[in-house]
């Protein structure tokens, strides 16, 4: 599945709903999740206890954010600190500019026990 994933980001990421998955054997297990615009929504919209955390730097903010979200600058000293405060009953879907800070955050996340989703393509992947 890695090696599937390399290659939709190195011809232009996912076009479709379909998701990565890692370390989820069963369902009750967290999961590290890699999605689309849509099927990022889509979770948002129906998980139970969704947070959403926007991981780039309050100048990026000030441009504009998805309503509701949470800032957690990745490229702040404090980020690993500020994330192992965070609830492990939640949700987290996470996102950044382009996909790629927010997939590092979800793996840390994910390796702290957290249930991660990234947007892949970042923000502009958001559906309005």
């Amino acid at each position: 599945m890695a090696w599937n994933s390399f290659l939709k980001n190195l011809i232009g990421g996912e076009s479709s709903d379909t998701a990565v998955v890692e370390n989820a054997a069963d369902s009750g297990a967290a999961r590290n999740e890699n999605l689309s615009g849509r099927a990022f929504k889509k979770q948002l919209e129906e998980a139970e206890n969704p947070i959403l955390i926007d991981v780039r730097t309050a100048g990026e903010v000030r441009g504009g954010t998805i309503p509701g979200s949470l800032n957690l600058d990745i490229m702040s000293p404090s980020f690993e600190r500020n994330i192992k405060q965070l609830d492990k009953d939640a949700t987290y879907f996470v996102f950044c500019r382009s996909g790629n800070r927010s997939a590092q955050a979800c793996k840390m996340m994910h390796q702290l026990g957290y249930d991660v989703r990234n947007l892949s393509g970042g923000i502009g992947a958001f559906p309005a």
